[in-house]
């Protein structure tokens, strides 16, 4: 067996100083060593050309390298100052918008030349749709406790009790959140420090990871924008739950919140895994009420904490009526047929479409049982009629429903970010709708099931991007395809 050829560049485990040159699809910086050998390209992510990182090497090939961003040791020329406490979450903030813009442009549809061979990919791009809050957009935030700190000054790990994020790079390690982080409500942020404070003086423990023990786990609020309200759940171990008096922090709460506070849940979690929702914890309402409202396109929404529901309601609007626009495009393909949902969730996309195609027949269909429930109940009390929802696993639904082939005209796509599995996207092809819309949340799974869509006769007429999530590296899109 040859001897594997070493490296001649980097090795795995180094931690190396790079200037960022570039940036990739996915937020993915990236930057070149040069020395007697030649040129070698390191991707790093979470950064942007102009940047001066120290990474650590996490993978390395004979063409390329991967590292994890360790520390920012100098920033970008592009660079501005922002009012807010930085964190993990939100890796460009200090990059102007216009700006993320243009590199997720660019970088986006480069992945579908590449990886969905379109090579005409710019004349087929309609539009990108910035979200219309480009700070403070944000409708859920989960915030860890953990009993490991870190010290920025110091540039080290320290024991102490703190409640934010982890600090990035550093599973065992939490950093305090002491103020508005640009992306939540700033209400809640800038209070942060006090609930922090009030747990802390329970001499109640927070999570300590490596140990896998503690008292304090999370706390996770989501907002109403529609009614300006707050759900609160805080995730504890059972362990020494008799010495925390829930109902006192339910009343702390409403002290520094009043009336915002819709609702205050407990959730026990005494499993080692690190998730909010244990699947063997219970959840319990301390205060008040359960869910909360949202509106979307003037439809009401009930959201409970397990609900999936969009991060960013107003850019979710843009992104849904961009939906409704390409699938209604051809009003003739939709009057009087069956429109097919899949992976339809709680059925937002196919309530706002019965509410504007009122010939139409809509069927929406998903594996989660729970998120079918919630979309039964949600176009109950919208008052939308022409829905049918299905719980099933969407390849299964096809085979088990032949009664639809051939009145299928219209398809909207809208999968998890692995995209469609093969079986699946082979049944949506033999059921020979006229056109697919196609939502996703990850262009590279998209750009991949594209090139099979095409190969079956399908061809690009429009690609939207949709900027869900200022200051990240994601981005969303929606595709027409029609068949020839």
């Amino acid at each position: 067996m040859p001897r594997r050829e070493r490296n001649k560049f980097v090795k795995r485990g180094e931690t190396i100083e790079l200037l960022i040159e570039d940036y990739a699809f996915g937020g993915k910086g990236i930057g070149r060593i040069r020395n007697e050998h030649g040129e070698f390209v390191v991707f790093v992510p979470n950064t942007i050309p102009g940047q001066t990182v120290k990474t650590q090497i996490k993978k390395s090939s004979k063409k390329y390298a991967e590292g994890k961003l360790l520390d920012v040791i100098k920033r970008s020329e592009d660079e501005v100052e922002v009012p807010y406490q930085d964190i993990p979450g939100a890796p460009y903030i200090n990059l102007p918008i216009e700006k993320q813009h243009d590199y997720k442009t660019v970088s986006t549809l480069e992945l579908f030349r590449r990886i969905g061979k379109v090579e005409n990919i710019e004349s087929l791009f309609d539009e990108f749709i910035s979200s219309p809050s480009t700070f403070h957009y944000r409708n859920k935030m989960e915030y860890g406790f953990s009993a490991i700190g870190y010290d920025r000054d110091k540039k080290t790990d320290v024991d102490c009790f703190t409640l934010g994020f982890k600090r990035r790079g550093l599973w065992w390690c939490g950093e305090n959140l002491n103020k508005d982080s640009g992306l939540f409500d700033a209400e809640v942020e800038n209070n942060l420090k006090n609930i922090r404070n009030y747990c802390e003086q329970t001499d109640l423990a927070p999570w300590h990871a490596p140990r896998k023990e503690g008292f304090f786990r999370y706390l996770v609020v989501r907002k109403s924008y529609k009614n300006n309200q707050l759900l609160f759940n805080l995730v504890t171990t059972s362990y020494h739950l008799p010495k925390f008096n829930l109902n006192d922090f339910a009343n702390y709460l409403v002290e520094l919140f009043g009336d915002r506070v819709a609702g205050f849940l407990h959730t026990i979690n005494d499993e080692i895994g690190d998730r909010t929702i244990a699947t063997t914890g219970r959840i319990k309402l301390i205060y008040g009420e359960n869910k909360i409202v949202e509106e979307l396109l003037n439809l009401n929404f009930e959201i409970s904490m397990k609900s999936f529901f969009q991060t960013n309601p107003k850019s979710a609007e843009k992104l849904y009526s961009k939906v409704i626009d390409y699938a209604l495009e051809n009003k003739e393909a939709v009057d009087n047929s069956v429109v097919l949902d899949l992976f339809c969730g709680t059925g937002t996309i196919g309530q706002i479409l019965a509410s504007k195609a009122h010939n139409t027949k809509i069927i929406g269909v998903d594996i989660v049982a729970s998120a079918i429930e919630d979309a039964k109940k949600n176009a109950k009390r919208n008052n939308i009629n022409g829905l049918q929802f299905y719980a099933a696993d969407v390849g299964k639904f096809l085979s088990e429903h032949p009664e639809y082939i051939g009145k299928i005209r219209t398809i909207i796509l809208d999968p998890a970010r692995a995209g469609i599995a093969p079986k699946t996207l082979k049944k949506i092809i033999n059921l020979n709708a006229e056109r697919l819309v196609y939502v996703s949340c990850n262009p590279a799974t998209q750009a991949r099931d594209t090139e099979h869509f095409r190969a079956a006769g399908y061809n690009i007429k429009k690609l939207s991007l949709v900027d869900q999530f200022p200051h990240t590296s994601h981005i969303e899109t929606v595709m027409l395809l029609e068949k020839d």
